[in-house]
């Protein structure tokens, strides 16, 4: 297709009139030959990076992916859009698998997806070196790091792949990565002269909601009463709370299925189908369940117990709202759930794992416990700043009481300097506090001017007070270096005395949203649309899914219907205007479509 320009290529293969911000730098980039690196949220469209410079580049594109479900997803839909697409992996029988090698080696095939250990056998590296490849594309790739919440041993080996093809670009991609993590990333798989795409971690169409657990079973239950038709995924940590959580569920007559590594490998893929067939309303799992599930039309993500990082909470939540129209991430917050998550993560064998995954949970805590805008605290998390609240959480909707906290700001960060910006927020606090534990006495600390400075505050109190600085901006961890706090450049003028601080009172039981979130930018779907034709639409869509044996969102995402509720196309020239109908299913699937969207029952 060397003939053709990417955005031709977008508008007719997959149906979009234009690309977001980064993807045509990023493609063009691969096209040319060029290494990238690309950070961009669940939903961002990182696959159309990948996907159409394989298309426009000789050879066929090998795309890394952890999950089989993953791998069936993307081909499915590629196939769908008119695409060469296969999986080779160990679900294929012995007759499928010679098939799928024969048009790899026939060059039949534009993107071939495959596990990172079937790719890097001896034996299927010899037979890449036969045939033209157009790239490499590593999904996920935060896996190939010690830093990143979900490392995975068998992604190491992947750093051969820049020595042993040099002439073959080469991407990775992940929705997850923090600093440490970014440049591990890089440095694993010799990406030294790719160039870094970041395109931000903010998914403005998610709610972030935390509320205090109390009754978590019956406030699960009073969530999705409001929301009869939504599918989600409530997230728990132990299979025995997974099983339990959903066997309540159907007894209280709600569609709900269990899925988690316990389960026989049918009932997982069972489940899953039906999940992603629209079969199934709830999931209920452990994170075993999620990694690269490609259903955009998630409306919820609740997760009924406290997430290990803010690495899993974010991706987790992430799988909400991947079309870009409203979703909701519901946050169960028990103090309970701590010294159960802290226990499982001391009793690993890796004390720098173990001190690591105690960093993460700590910030995970303080995400919960925020006073301030949920998606400050989240994005700051990443080293992404936002000018002003977000107008689309729990904090913003429905604000906390705040108080005046500049001295207090101002003892902490001079604190912070006073101990050399060598030290964690434990010892800072024991510091303000007057503690006269050992270590204060062995470290000299005792004799510092912020000693005891603060001992009219809790621990509790000057955590909260800590956690809001790092969400704001005036302090940063240090991740590779023990968790130890450091001033940043803003601290500056709040320590000189030429600026003044609110801060809110810690609060962990949130009221119910009053008002509606204040909308920033274009929306990138309609926000009003004909429910009646919208739900016609969907049931249209769920019986030709069914014909063809493929998850409905294959055909058409949510975000599709609601446009074509909202616009009501009345020909095929109009049609193919509408975001993700490209002329393969134009041909396929508009004639059927426009029939409803015509018929007098729908008006």
């Amino acid at each position: 297709m060397s003939g053709k320009i990417p955005l031709h290529t977008l508008q007719t293969v997959f149906g979009y009139r234009a690309f977001r911000p980064f993807q045509e730098e990023i493609v063009t980039r691969l096209i040319s030959g060029g290494d990238a690196f690309v950070l961009m949220p669940t939903g961002g469209g990182k696959s159309l990076c990948y996907q159409i410079p394989a298309i426009h580049r000789p050879g066929v594109g090998i795309v890394v992916s952890p999950l089989i479900s993953l791998m069936k997803d993307q081909v499915d839909a590629l196939r769908e859009s008119g695409v060469a697409a296969a999986a080779y992996n160990s679900t294929l029988g012995e007759r499928e698998a010679r098939q799928v090698l024969a048009r790899l080696h026939a060059g039949e095939l534009d993107l071939l997806y495959v596990a990172p250990e079937r790719l890097m056998t001896e034996g299927f590296l010899e037979r890449l070196r036969e045939i033209p490849l157009a790239l490499f594309a590593i999904d996920e790739a935060h896996c190939v790091s010690q830093w990143g919440h979900d490392f995975r041993p068998e992604y190491v080996g992947l750093g051969r792949l820049r020595g042993l093809f040099p002439e073959v670009p080469l991407i990775a991609l992940t929705a997850t990565a923090d600093v440490q993590t970014r440049n591990d990333i890089s440095e694993r798989l010799g990406l030294r002269d790719a160039e870094v795409y970041v395109t931000g971690f903010d998914r403005p169409n998610i709610r972030y909601t935390v509320v205090e657990k109390r009754k978590p079973f019956h406030q699960l239950t009073e969530f999705l009463a409001t929301r009869p038709r939504d599918a989600g995924i409530v997230y728990a940590l132990s299979r025995k709370r997974v099983e339990e959580v959903a066997g309540k569920l159907r007894d209280a007559g709600i569609e709900a299925a269990a899925y988690h590594a316990g389960l026989a490998d049918g009932e997982r893929s069972r489940v899953q189908e039906a999940f992603l067939r629209d079969d199934i309303r709830v999931v209920v799992a452990t994170v075993a369940f999620g990694m690269g599930i490609d259903k955009p039309n998630v409306r919820f993500v609740v997760h009924y117990d406290l997430p290990k990082n803010i690495e899993s909470y974010y991706q987790e939540t992430g799988r909400a709202g991947r079309d870009g129209l409203p979703a909701e991430a519901l946050l169960l917050f028990g103090y309970g759930d701590i010294p159960i998550s802290r226990s499982l993560i001391e009793s690993g064998n890796n004390p720098d794992q173990v001190r690591i995954e105690l960093h993460k949970l700590n910030a995970m805590i303080g995400f919960a416990e925020a006073g301030t805008c949920r998606r400050e605290a989240l994005l700051g998390y990443f080293g992404e700043r936002l000018k002003e609240g977000c107008g689309n959480c729990d904090l913003c909707l429905d604000p906390p009481e705040s108080f005046d906290a500049t001295e207090d700001a101002r003892k902490a960060l001079s604190c912070v300097f006073r101990v050399g910006q060598r030290f964690g927020a434990g010892q800072v606090i024991d510091v303000l506090r007057g503690s006269k534990n050992e270590r204060i006495r062995q470290l000299g600390h005792d004799r510092l001017s912020t000693y005891g400075i603060g001992a009219n505050l809790s621990a509790e109190a000057w955590g909260s007070i800590i956690r809001q600085l790092i969400h704001r901006g005036y302090l940063e961890q240090d991740l590779a270096n023990y968790s130890v706090l450091k001033l940043t450049p803003a601290a500056r003028p709040l320590l000189k005395g030429e600026e003044t601080l609110m801060l809110a009172r810690p609060r962990v039981k949130v009221a119910a949203p009053k008002k509606e979130p204040k909308r920033k930018g274009p929306a990138a779907v309609p926000t009003e649309y004909d429910e009646g034709l919208f739900q016609a639409l969907r049931v249209l869509r769920k019986r030709l899914a069914d014909e063809q044996q493929v998850p409905p969102y294959v055909i058409f995402s949510d975000a599709t219907l609601a446009e074509m509720a909202s616009l009501r196309p009345a020909d095929p020239e109009a049609l193919l205007r509408i975001n993700g109908v490209g002329t393969q299913k134009l041909g396929r699937y508009g004639a059927a479509f426009l029939d409803v969207i015509n018929s007098p029952s729908t008006a």
